[in-house]
């Protein structure tokens, strides 16, 4: 039985732990786009690694090879970005001189068509479609792009910094884990060392396995969009593959893009007999892309990479994304499996942690 000095000591540690994990709360909010970028930098050069070591077997030197290995990521990065750039230019344009009231009659036009298309089959959608658009202010538009124009200054620092980060944690692999050593004690030094081993195996598989997620639905969405004639249909799929990074939230808004700026793309012709066919063609197709990520391409992922039940996977994403929003939820699946790999190194007898772990 505990005694009155055992019962302290238990409430003051609880109560420090509890203090603790409040502070570093406070403190991830505080430094959180510092974070960003070294959790960026991170998966840059986990996802670089392969090339590294196959540059360093050609007798490259680690500067040489970690440099090389920046300039191809980098050449991809840009090479995507000139896809998109124009077309973001061109729809910024665009919008920045908007006809507001243009924008509202054709979104009306399209209502109206749907509504009549609905009618035949005895649904009535005008009354709550009507209700909806009044609460619509179309004036956001211009407004939303200037604030993205303003915000590029941003993305330039950020890119900046990540590849900054990036070439350094390539070039001293060892850097982020010298870091950490500084603050492990001397008995501990092996198991810490042993664990961020097995973390960048698992997160290396994971983030590339992530690479091949998104190319294959870039091409299954690039073709369904091209079959169809969808004007800007290479930046449109890889726009909504990309969103797939986040998890379950990202797939939703995919679905909503592609399917608007299909509609959209063919509002002078027949709703009827050309849009809502063709819409309907290219959800399919979506949905299609969806059902082969979700059937064939994750569990791969999950079951060789991070080695983690779907609903834990589930639970940890809804909980990155309660606690930091949509980044939240693509930190959540590397955060996790860090902190199993950490777990079972240092807490391998608790039933908890064997049970989460025994497949690492």
């Amino acid at each position: 039985m505990m005694n009155a000095k055992e019962i302290t000591r238990g409430i003051v540690q609880g109560f420090l732990i509890i203090v603790l994990l409040i502070g570093l709360y406070q403190m991830i909010n505080t430094i959180q786009s510092l974070l960003y970028y070294l959790f960026i930098a991170a998966v840059v050069s986990l996802v670089g690694r392969p090339i590294t070591l196959l540059l360093k077997r050609f007798k490259f030197s680690n500067t040489l090879s970690s440099l090389t290995t920046i300039i191809i990521l980098l050449s991809v990065f840009l090479g995507i970005v000139s896809l998109l750039v124009p077309v973001i230019i061109e729809q910024a344009k665009n919008l920045s001189l908007l006809n507001v009231n243009s924008l509202e009659s054709t979104v009306t036009k399209l209502v109206d068509e749907l509504n009549v298309y609905l009618n035949q089959y005895g649904l009535d959608l005008q009354e709550w479609v009507d209700r909806s658009l009044s609460k619509v202010n179309y004036g956001f538009l211009p407004d939303a792009v200037n604030s993205l124009i303003y915000g590029l200054s941003g993305f330039t620092i950020g890119l900046f910094s990540v590849v900054f980060m990036s070439f350094f944690f390539l070039k001293d692999s060892g850097l982020l884990e010298k870091i950490i050593m500084v603050f492990v004690v001397n008995k501990n030094v092996s198991r810490v060392e042993k664990s961020i081993l097995s973390i960048k195996n698992l997160l290396s598989r994971y983030f590339i396995g992530l690479l091949i997620q998104i190319s294959i639905l870039f091409v299954i969405y690039t073709i369904v969009l091209l079959i169809f004639g969808i004007p800007n249909a290479v930046t449109i799929a890889f726009v909504c593959a990309l969103l797939n990074l986040i998890p379950y939230l990202g797939p939703i808004i995919g679905s909503f893009l592609m399917v608007f700026l299909t509609m959209t793309s063919n509002l002078d012709a027949h709703f009827a007999s050309e849009t809502l066919p063709k819409t309907i063609y290219v959800f399919i197709g979506f949905s299609v892309g969806q059902l082969i990520d979700n059937f064939l391409t994750q569990p791969i992922i999950f079951s060789n990479s991070v080695k983690s039940h779907p609903l834990e996977i589930f639970v940890v994403i809804l909980i990155g994304g309660l606690l930091y929003g949509p980044m939240g939820m693509i930190v959540a699946v590397p955060a996790y499996t860090a902190l199993k790999v950490i777990f079972k190194e240092f807490y391998a007898h608790n039933k908890i942690v064997k049970a989460l772990t025994k497949d690492i």
